[in-house]
């Protein structure tokens, strides 16, 4: 029963919670897009990233547009709430492996500038918080 009229848009607590999953969902959106546009703006970083975090080296610059691209192309649907469950798992899994890959900077965290990736975790819920409600996030979405 409370389920049903949370999910109903006319209902008070159902309209708190469209604009709280809003906000998450733009917060989000504005800190992944950043990564995005590293891609595009310092490539060779993205490329020393992969090598440092997840052992692949030789990423290319031509790569790094490519996965530059299917990122943005996520990033928009997910800013615009197009087909949840896809966009926003792949936000979700993107943001776990990039958050699980750093392990080794949480055992040192003063180390430096190791704290900032403390900030990754909070993140994480957000990003897990929206795809579990994401019936329930229904403002600005197509």
């Amino acid at each position: 029963m409370i389920e049903t009229n949370i999910k109903s848009a006319s209902t008070p607590i159902a309209q708190r919670v469209s604009r709280v999953l809003l906000l998450t969902r733009l917060s989000v959106f504005v800190a992944m897009m950043i990564w995005v546009i590293d891609k595009f703006v310092q490539p060779d970083h993205t490329a020393a990233v992969f090598k440092a975090f997840y052992g692949v080296s030789g990423v290319t610059t031509g790569l790094v547009y490519i996965l530059g691209t299917l990122q943005l192309i996520i990033m928009v649907g997910f800013l615009l709430g197009y087909q949840k469950r896809i966009t926003y798992g792949l936000v979700l899994l993107m943001h776990t492996a990039s958050t699980l890959v750093s392990f080794p900077k949480y055992l040192a965290p003063f180390e430096s500038g190791n704290i900032l990736f403390y900030a990754a975790w909070p993140m994480l819920a957000a990003c897990f918080a929206l795809y579990y409600l994401r019936d329930l996030d229904t403002r600005a979405v197509l």
